[in-house]
Parts: structure tokens; sequence; C-alpha cells
């Protein structure tokens, strides 16, 4: 038959069994390794304060992005950090009361490798994910999970195949773990699907939950870089707008601005603001949608969005964590608290 497979279909079938095989024999493989690390990465998990953030590069940062995916889901707020992104201002979406789960079957990803320091020594507990217990992956961590398999399903052993399918399964075992630990049921799993809280959330106006008044950070142009640092540290987004006298915004200042302008320069606190902020940030209207603002931002790959009227004077700023969600967003410039208790 035309368009038939060289191989035969009974050859065709035989490679493809092949393949679940392997990689079924690398999921149960993980059973006989789960243990006290395990336990320990759940025990961290629920602690904490803060996020879970995922981390990995290639194929191993799709599967974190897909049990970010899953966390949000079932109850644990999650996001997914690029690792060369992070070292190039993203890392002003870390803070110490958050967990990273880092990805990396080789354990030896330089991005990986560069970044797990730094978190560390900000003080965000790390979990990771690997096939190499005895990589400097794991030596960078607290609790190292080995999602080690046999081989591979890529008959060259080179395509990444069951071993991101063996990640992808502890991803799914700590999630429903987690599920089982918070008491999550179905009542609260529709709240963060479309029709429920996140879906509510999306479908709002930026207005209903942008930060408002004195809850903005914002300094004058022309003021210090000491004065934005203040104001940074104060409001604890990770951001401050920069405004002229009539209140019109012409910049912004984040955590990956102090960071570049440190790099360039050894001493900053004695700068204008204006030497160091990005000019005409994006910006969005008060009466679009939280939908519309999330589009934006992760087009732009950005996590402030500064909310002006028709004469670009400043009426508020979102942030992609408060838009996403937390166990406390933020409702018309002030704390509103999810309705769920048992965190």
């Amino acid at each position: 038959m035309k368009g038939e497979s060289a191989l035969g279909k009974d050859k065709v079938l035989e490679q493809a069994k092949e393949v679940l095989k392997i990689e079924a024999h690398g999921i149960l493989g993980l059973m006989d390794r789960l243990g006290i690390e395990f336990i320990r990465a759940v025990e961290m998990i629920l602690k904490a304060k803060g996020r879970v953030i995922l981390t990995g590069m290639g194929k191993s940062g799709l599967i974190a992005r897909k049990i970010a995916a899953t966390l949000n889901s079932t109850g644990t707020p999650s996001l997914f950090l690029h690792p060369a992104e992070a070292i190039h201002g993203d890392l002003g979406m870390v803070t110490s009361d958050d967990i990273i789960l880092a990805i990396s079957n080789s354990g030896e990803t330089p991005e990986i490798s560069s970044l797990l320091p730094i978190l560390k020594q900000m003080g965000a507990g790390i979990i990771s994910f690997t096939g190499s217990p005895a990589s400097s992956m794991a030596g960078h961590s607290d609790v190292v999970i080995d999602v080690g398999v046999e081989r591979e399903a890529c008959p060259l052993g080179l395509a990444p195949t069951a071993s991101t399918t063996a990640a992808l399964a502890m991803g799914d075992a700590l999630a429903v773990v987690l599920i089982k630990m918070r008491k999550f049921g179905k009542d609260d799993f529709r709240k963060f699907h479309p029709g429920g809280s996140l879906g509510e959330r999306l479908a709002v106006k930026v207005k209903e939950i942008m930060l408002t008044g004195s809850n903005i950070p914002v300094v004058e142009a022309g003021s210090l870089v000491s004065d934005a640092l203040e104001e940074i540290d104060r409001k604890r987004i990770g951001a401050t707008l920069v405004k002229d006298r009539e209140g019109r915004l012409c910049g912004i200042i984040t955590d990956g601005d102090l960071r570049r302008a440190l790099l360039k320069k050894k001493q900053i606190h004695t700068l204008l603001v204006d030497d160091i902020m990005t000019s005409n940030p994006k910006t969005i209207e008060q009466d679009k949608t939280a939908a519309e603002a999330l589009a934006l931002m992760e087009l732009y790959g950005i996590t402030h969005l500064a909310i002006v009227d028709k004469a670009r004077r400043i009426m508020g700023i979102a942030h992609l964590h408060d838009i996403l969600g937390r166990e406390e967003f933020r409702i018309n410039g002030g704390l509103r608290r999810s309705s769920r208790t048992d965190r």
C-alpha cells in the first residue's frame, strides 16, 4: 500500500511497544527509590510561605512548565522560571519564602549550576529532580530526588525520552500527595479552573486587581537611585514606577534594572533614577481585563505592568503573581484572602 512504512506494520508496532515498555520500566524503577527525600520535599512545600518555582532547560524546562501547571491547578501556587532569563533580571520574582524545584537529568546543566548558588544565597529552599544524585546540581540542593532511568527509549540514547517521562511522573506524584495533604477537594479544583476563581480573576477589569494610591511604588524623575531602592524595599513588589511632576509615567525601575546598573557601575546610589530606569514601559488602561494584562506580560516577558489613563497619568500597577493568584491577592489596592483556609 502506498505510504505504508518500509519497516512493515508489525515492526512499527513492535518498536512502539518497546518504547512504552522502556518508559514504563523507567517509571516503575522510581518506586524503589522513594524515601525520606521525597517526604522532606513534601514537608518543605507544605511549610513554605511562598510559591514553588520550577526551573529547567530544554526538554526539562518543558517538563517543569507542565509540573508548575499541575501544581497551580491543584492548590499549590507555582510558576516557571527560565534559568537563562533568571540571571538577566527575572530573579526579582524569587523570594526567600519560595521553594525552587530544579530539573536536570545530568545535574550538570550550566544554566542551572550557575543559578542554584544564587537562589540558595537568597534563602530559597531547593529541591532537585535529577538522574545524577552526585552531580553539582544535587550538591547545591537541600533535597535530592533521584529520577534516573536505566536507558532512554531513543535508540541513539541521545533524545530525552524515558528520563523526561520519569521526571514528569515524579512531579505528578508530588502534586497528588500535596492534594491529599492539603485535603484539596473537587470544589477547590473547580475554583482553580476556568469558571472558578482563576477564570473569574482573569475576567475582571484591571482596576479591580491593581495596586492603587499609597500602595503604588513610585518616585519622581530626578530622584536619587537610593530613593528608588527605599521605595522598592518598602512596597515589596520588586519595582517602582517613575513619574514626572504632573503624575505622568516616564519610566520603571525593576530589580533587574538595579542589578544591571550595579554590573556597570560600582556605586549607583548617587545616580539619578533617570540614568537607570526603563523609559516608556509597557502600560495598560484600567478598563482592560486581567486576561489582557496577562497576555501583554507574557508577550513581552515582564512581571510588572503600569496602569495609566489617556494622558499617561499613573492610576496603578499590576504584578504578574497577583493576576495569576496567590494565597492572598490584591483587590482594589488592598488584600483579599483566598476562600481556602487549609494552608
